[in-house]
């Protein structure tokens, strides 16, 4: 059996979430990449922004290797929630290269440590937290924020998937899902109907 290489296997999921924000990004006008589609404001390019940031904190910071990046709002950013959005003024190209930069200075700091190696989170309470920490925290900091970019994306334009040309969907045309939806809203009220009704 072969031998498994756990760094390998986190930095590669790590990966994969990273190249699953930029294609979410492909194709779209610059109004859809930036408009909020929850209440709260959730929208693609902030979603880049602040991953940027996390990436900069959790393998630069930590590791006593800074990197220029949007500084996550809970790490001392201007405003609340200041790294989940663009201002008119930061351009797409910009946040995307800049991603691009903070990725390969993160994995400098994946490739160049033993996944024992350990850093501190910047802060007065900052602890010890060890490069595999770090690891497993900022793969699941990133999918989880990749499937927030799903949900937006399709919110957007219908576009679904996991990469292109691999979308992992099951096989339907638009009035397939069209049906599939209709089922389901059946049954949520059909399940609601058992306990007092839509509410």
């Amino acid at each position: 059996m072969p031998e498994t290489d756990h760094k390998k296997d986190l930095h590669l999921y790590l990966q994969d979430a990273r190249d699953a924000f930029l294609w979410k990004l492909e194709g779209l006008a610059e109004y859809d990449i930036r408009r909020p589609l929850t209440p709260t404001g959730t929208n693609l390019l902030g979603l880049v922004k602040h991953v940027t940031g996390a990436e900069a904190f959790y393998f630069g910071d930590t590791f006593g290797r800074p990197v220029g990046a949007p500084k996550l709002w809970i790490a001392g950013a201007a405003e609340p929630n200041a790294d989940l959005w663009a201002t008119a003024e930061e351009s797409r190209e910009e946040i995307v290269a800049q991603y691009r930069r903070v990725w390969a200075h993160s994995d400098t700091t994946i490739e160049s440590l033993d996944l024992d190696a350990r850093g501190r989170l910047p802060g007065e309470a900052g602890h010890e937290l060890t490069l595999h920490r770090v690891l497993v925290h900022m793969v699941a900091e990133t999918q989880r924020h990749a499937g927030h970019a799903d949900v937006v994306r399709e919110l957007i334009d219908g576009t679904t998937g996991l990469r292109s040309g691999a979308d992992n969907m099951a096989p339907g045309d638009p009035a397939w899902w069209r049906s599939h939806r209709d089922r389901l809203e059946r049954v949520a009220r059909e399940a609601s109907g058992a306990t007092g009704g839509v509410r």
